[in-house]
């Protein structure tokens, strides 16, 4: 049997997510929030007029593969898979961030800043004059990336994650 191991060295590329990335974005969204958005909630945002996401991709080419990408009958694979996405919805000249998430196998790869940055540019695109979003207080690490994106601490939102259990950071952006 063969260990699935990710390859050190992974190049991502980042694009619009479409409706064939809503399965791979809700296997994310259960492995990195502990209140993950349902399907149901992920596929409406793929309807919405206001709401816009991204992936980050990376090319799979595994012969022993035997998933539900088998292609005619074969068992070699030659796909793409989601490494993380992240979305915005763009209310009254402003982008409010929705989420963020990087699958743990790719996590520390630079992943969440490609991430934002194509989300930054489709942003900037849309003519909003900001962006904001919420995060966990605790969530040393997205903050950081965020703050080295250009986001600041405006104010925090009691009970806002875990069930009322933890306040949330609100950061934005000013983009003009």
């Amino acid at each position: 049997m063969r260990e699935n191991v990710m390859p050190v060295s992974v190049a991502y590329a980042y694009m619009h997510a479409g409706a064939e990335h809503i399965s791979q974005i809700c296997d994310i969204e259960n492995l990195s929030f502990t209140e993950p958005w349902s399907y149901d909630s992920i596929e409406r945002e793929f309807t919405d007029s206001l709401a816009r996401y991204f992936v980050a991709i990376f090319h799979v080419d595994d012969a022993d593969h035997t998933g539900p990408d088998k292609i005619n009958g074969s068992a070699r694979v030659d796909a793409w898979r989601v490494a993380g996405y992240c979305g915005y919805w763009s209310i009254a000249g402003e982008a409010h961030i929705t989420n963020i998430a990087v699958h743990p196998e790719h996590r520390g790869r630079g992943v969440g800043a490609g991430l934002i940055n194509a989300m930054l540019n489709d942003i900037a695109s849309q003519k909003h004059m900001s962006a904001t979003l919420e995060v966990r207080v605790d969530n040393d690490a997205a903050i950081r990336l965020y703050e080295r994106f250009g986001f600041e601490r405006a104010g925090k939102r009691k009970n806002y994650y875990d069930h009322g259990k933890k306040d949330a950071l609100i950061m934005w952006k000013m983009l003009i």
